[in-house]
């Protein structure tokens, strides 16, 4: 039997777009045909959640029971498990991963842990990654600059930003572009996952109207964020091969 994965999306500062990169993730998984659950850590009223409601839970990981709901089904559930850290807490997220003993279990391989680390456009940011830095032995951990906001990282000094990515042995950076304003907007009033958008569905797989011009941004944005993943074997966390692209659906 395969080993459970678990990836865990966060960032110490809010409004740096991880719900966005938990969405992809959850709909590249879908079209490579990865069974895939998703925790949303917003309690009580997730984001994640509103995209995706028929695979995500929300939890408050502060609790020992929400924390049973997660860890003690890692070996009945799908193969790939989600966590959506809210805005904040991606730190004491790991620091309780580590107080249960689920990061021992990584480091003995049990368990394949990832962390995507959604960094913000400020030294506070960058010192962020020092304090996750201790938690990182035994997993697989992936900086992430998200450009969806516009947002500019450290172009004026890429050596501070250099030193700061290299604390932690064998991190990967990874980059989010960025998605026409219009097209963005129109997805999250439609309240449905990307997938769902460029195909022209409903949640319900009912027909839609979307706009042509707007799916358009959104499958050529989609199939670019895919390609990093696929850059950086992302299907290789689960044994299986990225067979799917967002322009074929």
């Amino acid at each position: 039997m395969a080993k459970p994965v678990v990836i865990v999306v966060g960032a110490d500062k809010g409004g740096v777009g991880k719900t966005t990169v938990s969405r992809t993730l959850l709909d590249y998984f879908s079209a490579n045909n990865v069974q895939t659950r998703a925790f949303d850590t917003e309690s009580p009223r997730g984001t994640l959640k509103r995209f995706h409601p028929d695979i995500t839970e929300i939890v408050d990981m502060t609790t020992t029971a929400d924390q049973m709901k997660i860890f003690d089904t890692l070996n009945s559930g799908p193969s790939v498990t989600v966590i959506d850290v809210r805005a904040g807490l991606l730190s004491p997220a790991l620091a309780s991963l580590r107080d249960i003993g689920f990061l021992d279990a990584a480091r003995s391989g049990q368990i394949t842990f990832a962390v995507f680390h959604i960094l913000g456009p400020s030294i506070a940011s960058l010192d962020e990654i020092a304090e996750t830095a201790n938690f990182m032995q035994g997993a697989k951990y992936y900086l992430v600059k998200n450009f969806i906001n516009d947002t500019q990282f450290f172009q004026w000094d890429q050596a501070t930003y250099n030193s700061y990515f290299h604390r932690i042995k064998d991190a990967v950076d990874l980059t989010i572009p960025k998605l026409n304003e219009m097209a963005y907007e129109q997805v999250e009033v439609s309240s449905v996952p990307f997938l769902k958008f460029v195909a022209n569905k409903g949640m319900n797989d009912d027909a839609a109207n979307y706009s042509f011009v707007l799916r358009g941004y959104v499958r050529h944005w989609l199939a670019n964020v895919w390609s990093e993943y696929d850059r950086i074997k992302l299907t290789d966390l689960v044994g299986a091969k990225s067979t799917t692209r967002a322009s074929e659906k």
